[in-house]
């Protein structure tokens, strides 16, 4: 099945959309458990998509979620070795004007711009991070704040998300949302289109209309 959505503008999450961060994250939740003593596989399970301080705040409520959060994350900004550029990121951001795309994560500024960096991709005019918001995924605070930074009216964006809280997110904000493929994105009912990642996306900007084909729409 072909497809086609037609926006003013994209919203990306960061990791596993733009940037494959999996096994940096993985490891530094899981060194974080032992030293916690926590069970690392529960704190794996509720780490995506949420900000550091929310999962800390839901696994560990006794610690100073903050605090924990801003170590954890200055750490994973140096842990820049095992990032790799998701596939077809770069192609899709090079075929978009500058001015029509932002980055919303639930990582920290200085997180979200080292792996960018660290990947070779650009760091966009609009970031909205964790030091931005009061309220993370899935609150659609960080949604709405990108798209009323590029001038634009929540429904004429389309976000993509790898993570059911993004989803909820971009859904709770009036945006329509492009799932990439993985176990975190959660039904495939909250989407509109499914995709292996953004390889299965080709983009032209025509009079300022974004256009994004679909031609390789996952199997879910």
């Amino acid at each position: 099945m072909n497809g086609e959505l037609r926006c003013a503008a994209v919203l990306f999450d960061l990791d596993g959309v733009l940037v494959d961060s999996g096994s940096t994250v993985e490891r530094s939740w899981r060194d974080w458990a032992r030293r916690q003593g926590l069970a690392e596989e529960e704190v794996l399970r509720v780490c995506h998509g949420r900000t550091s301080a929310a999962t800390i705040a839901a696994v560990a409520p006794h610690l100073d979620a903050r605090a924990e959060a801003e170590r954890l994350e200055a750490l994973q900004a140096t842990d820049t070795a095992s990032l790799r550029v998701c596939p077809g990121a770069a192609a899709v951001l090079s075929a978009l004007p500058a001015s029509s795309w932002a980055v919303v994560t639930s990582g920290s500024r200085q997180l979200a711009t080292s792996r960018l960096r660290g990947v070779g991709l650009p760091v966009p005019g609009v970031l909205v991070t964790a030091d931005d918001v009061r309220h993370g995924k899935p609150d659609p605070e960080g949604y709405l704040a990108a798209a009323a930074r590029l001038g634009l009216d929540p429904s004429r964006c389309v976000v993509v998300e790898d993570a059911r809280p993004g989803v909820l997110a971009a859904r709770a904000a009036g945006c329509r949302v492009v799932g990439i493929e993985g176990p975190s994105l959660g039904s495939v009912a909250e989407v509109d289109v499914v995709v292996a990642n953004l390889a299965g996306l080709a983009v032209a900007a025509v009079g300022g209309l974004i256009r994004l084909m679909v031609r390789q729409v996952s199997d879910v």
